[in-house]
């Protein structure tokens, strides 16, 4: 079982909590607040999803790469592979 259907609850939780922030991000916009209160809202967004993705790439990186009970090296290595064709992506 991997690790984001074993913390599914949890990280479902972190999702709807940042699809609130988002909601609130368009109320701000929809209702004309002024720019610093839509800066602080998009920060809180981006800082919600940036918190999203460490939490799931700490848990890859445990899961997949560090995990002592994985005994193939290549297994490993494919997690290795995962994480570093996610983070090109992200730091695009």
């Amino acid at each position: 079982m991997g690790h984001t259907v074993r913390e599914k609850s949890r990280l479902l939780a972190r999702i709807r909590r940042i699809r609130g922030q988002v909601e609130a991000l368009e109320r701000a916009v929809e209702e004309e607040r002024g720019c610093s209160d839509v800066l602080h809202q998009v920060a809180a967004v981006r800082g919600a999803i940036q918190g999203l993705m460490v939490g799931v790439l700490e848990e890859h990186v445990r899961a997949h790469i560090a995990d002592p009970s994985i005994a193939s090296a290549a297994e490993r290595s494919q997690g290795a592979d995962e994480l570093i064709d996610v983070l090109r992506s992200y730091l695009r």
